[in-house]
């Protein structure tokens, strides 16, 4: 068997009515590429999974998980499977257009980019409940990681292989995939692609996804910068803490030498508390750098259970 140009991993949840209309989108658009496209139902209660089935062909691979784990966990199982040169995302919502893909894919062969990204050039998504969050989201993630692209948000992008299998995806940091990506020394571009209204199902994003970017952003942070050394973060904010609390602990031994009452004082307390919190810290860094240690040179395991793997006919 000749070697996969694409590998296409879309993920589905609870999306019975678009399965057909999904399916009959991408075959179309990649007609004339050597392609595998993997769907992976990340534990739908519907129809999705029966609509699957029934609608996979000879190119399809449906990864059913036994339970809900959630998008970048699903993302994770179906770029594990992948055997192709490059791989593809989308979501499964028909919110991305498949037809964009050959050419990003063309671009990514012709100029040897390592990642192309779509933006969302005519977002067809609610204002206040999508799009807000967005901006909020994307204005965040440019600020603070470095990594200048305009949507992180949408899904549809084209990845080498080697790329997208060495990014380590779990927890919910797909939005940070570029940054995970530029962390493996990825070359990345963007290109306008087509977004659609949602006709069928419901969105799985809101507002509420802001505090979590916000939560996951700092994760981001610690792994851009202190991953392989987190005793440069914890071991530098604790010698600062506990060389504070011993300057202050000095300054009041000092006046209690010189006769003056220190005790009930609230700086005494500041001391203690400066000195205790930067041992704790101190600790925190060394027992975290075993940890990265032992993470970086021991067997990797998934964070996934596929439960039943389908090939269509």
């Amino acid at each position: 068997m000749s070697k996969l140009q694409l590998s296409l991993v879309v993920t589905v949840f609870n999306e019975e009515e678009n399965i057909k209309p999904l399916l009959e989108a991408i075959y179309t658009s990649l007609e004339g590429i050597e392609y595998e496209l993997i769907l992976v139902d990340d534990g739908s209660t519907d129809k999705t999974v029966a609509e699957s089935k029934r609608y996979a062909n000879e190119r399809t691979r449906v990864l059913i998980f036994n339970k809900n784990y959630g998008q970048t966990t699903a993302l994770a199982a179906g770029i594990d499977y992948a055997e192709g040169e490059y791989i593809s995302t989308m979501d499964g919502d028909l919110q991305n257009d498949p037809s964009d893909i050959p050419m990003m894919l063309q671009k990514a062969i012709d100029e040897d980019w390592d990642v192309v990204a779509g933006v969302r050039a005519n977002r067809q998504d609610g204002f206040v409940l999508r799009k807000i969050p967005s901006k909020m989201a994307n204005w965040m993630i440019r600020n603070t990681t470095g990594v200048h692209l305009k949507d992180y948000g949408c899904s549809l992008r084209v990845y080498k292989a080697h790329i997208a299998q060495d990014m380590g995806l779990y927890g919910e940091l797909h939005r940070f995939i570029p940054v995970l990506a530029k962390q493996e020394g990825a070359r990345m571009t963007e290109v306008d692609v087509k977004h659609h209204p949602r006709i069928h199902g419901t969105s799985k994003y809101g507002l509420n996804r802001t505090f979590k970017v916000m939560a996951d952003l700092i994760l981001m942070l610690f792994f851009q910068k202190y991953l392989q050394r987190p005793i440069h973060l914890f071991g530098t904010i604790g010698l600062l803490s506990f060389f504070i609390g011993v300057f202050i602990n000095i300054y009041l031994l000092a006046l209690k030498i010189l006769g003056e009452d220190i005790w009930g004082r609230p700086i005494l307390l500041v001391g203690l508390i400066l000195v205790l919190g930067g041992l704790q810290l101190i600790t925190t860094g060394i027992v975290a750098e075993i940890i990265i240690r032992t993470y970086f040179e021991s067997q990797g395991k998934s964070t996934y259970k596929v439960k039943e793997e389908f090939r269509g006919e």
